[in-house]
């Protein structure tokens, strides 16, 4: 993928920032449990798409970074996982 479509995608993505070939955005959280719920329904998403992100978790913050080893940079299911983690934050009240 070209810097130029991931650019375009990533216009879709409100919050997430693209850095060394990947993306990432940190989501806030009213408690550190909050934040654990939130990554473990983001570990559920990653096995249904077969597409996984790193997770930090902090204290009430959970940071995503996706990236496809394979290709060595980003590809649209990058961009899938994160437009369903999206989903998934806003669906679920975590914040």
């Amino acid at each position: 993928m070209t810097k130029r479509e991931a650019e375009r995608y990533l216009s879709d993505l409100v919050g997430w920032i693209m850095i060394d070939g990947s993306i990432e955005k940190e989501f806030p959280f009213k408690s550190y449990l909050n934040g654990l719920d939130f990554a473990y329904s983001i570990g559920k998403i990653a096995e249904e798409q077969n597409h996984h992100p790193d997770i930090l978790i902090k204290w009430r913050r959970v940071r995503l970074t996706l990236s496809t080893h394979s290709v060595k940079g980003l590809s649209e299911n990058d961009f899938i996982v994160a437009a369903k983690s999206e989903l998934k934050y806003r669906e679920s009240g975590f914040s």
